[in-house]
């Protein structure tokens, strides 16, 4: 009678387990085993946990890198200006590591035709010289290719009772648009500029204090991109409000910055498969922070603007014009932290 009870019980428990591992191989919310099956669409809305599936089992051709500042991009824009497939590549606050990281898996699985990839400052500063992803959390069962770790994602309640029902939902219930994937400013507020200013100014930093750092990033995205010169890599360089040139210049790091992106422009306009479109110079963008959610995050018209200027080559930098283009913004950059941030804190203090 025991021995029978214990039967059942085992079976019982064997078969919940089968269809709750099924069910989450069936959604799969992460894409961590297949691309969206069915009716089903791609919301991808968590790049930490997404991204990385994507990366290896979507179908596609080109990719939108970068950090936070890349997340707004509109997928299918790109595809119909320039002819491709796209998918992101993305971490918000990425540094280069984890950027080549993901281009590194990407490269693997598919054969990239572009990489449209936004170069932030913080990046070619950055002391990290390794990925991020697991040091910060991430649950290393969807970057590894363990199977004995996906037990932790099949037989996870947060997956079943959470992802699950929010991928089936926001694909039968909502408008979700897949071209929006990781787009967060469609539920931002514009209008208030959230900063808080640094109050105590910093001495200037010796650039020797972020020479390593930023040669060994440009080092590693420069042979990056010579590893793969079938790839056409299309840089762009954001626009950052004025009120970041001025957090810059408090906290003692405007030269640093100002090295970093000479040493990775100057070795980028040499190379045959890259191009550099550069957008911090724009006054009319950069001085207007009706545009801009903080000191960085810009309006989705920003990133429509970057997008028609990247089909005219308008703002593309060359050998010839790099040096006028890097002036103009240094130029700007002193405009910034003595007019227009001035302006802003004097508002603040009525």
């Amino acid at each position: 009678m025991k021995k029978a009870f214990l039967k059942k019980l085992t079976g019982g428990i064997l078969i919940l387990a089968l269809l709750v591992a099924g069910t989450v191989i069936l959604f799969d919310p992460f894409f961590h085993y297949h691309k969206p099956i069915g009716p089903l669409k791609a919301v991808l809305t968590q790049a930490e946990y997404q991204v990385i599936g994507t990366l290896r089992t979507f179908n596609y051709d080109s990719l939108i890198a970068g950090s936070s500042m890349a997340e707004n991009y509109y997928n299918y824009d790109f595809d119909e200006a320039f002819g491709c497939t796209t998918i992101k590549a993305v971490k918000p606050a990425a540094d280069t590591a984890d950027l080549i990281y993901l281009l590194e898996i990407a490269c693997k699985e598919q054969e990239i035709k572009k990489i449209f990839y936004t170069l932030d400052i913080s990046a070619l500063t950055s002391p990290r010289q390794k990925s991020t992803f697991t040091d910060e959390g991430m649950p290393i069962y969807l970057y590894n290719k363990n199977p004995l770790d996906d037990i932790k994602y099949l037989f996870n309640k947060d997956i079943l009772f959470k992802e699950i029902p929010y991928m089936v939902a926001t694909s039968f219930l909502t408008d979700y648009d897949e071209g929006n994937s990781y787009n967060w400013a469609q539920y931002k507020d514009f209008s208030i500029m959230h900063y808080e200013p640094t109050e105590e100014k910093l001495p200037m930093k010796d650039i020797a204090e972020y020479k390593d750092d930023v040669d060994r990033n440009v080092d590693k995205l420069i042979s990056f991109i010579r590893e793969h010169p079938e790839t056409e890599f299309i840089f762009i360089v954001p626009p950052y409000a004025s009120l970041w040139w001025y957090e810059a210049e408090m906290n003692g790091e405007t030269e640093a910055n100002f090295y970093a992106l000479r040493e990775a422009c100057d070795e980028l306009v040499l190379l045959d498969n890259a191009e550099v479109h550069y957008f911090q110079h724009i006054e009319e963008i950069v001085s207007n922070l009706d545009l801009y959610m903080d000191v960085l995050h810009f309006h989705p018209d920003v990133n429509t603007f970057i997008l028609e200027a990247l089909q005219t080559g308008k703002y593309r930098m060359t050998t010839e014009n790099k040096e006028k283009l890097l002036e103009e913004m240094e130029i700007l950059s002193e405009k910034c932290i003595s007019v227009y941030a001035k302006e802003y804190l004097d508002k603040q203090e009525k």
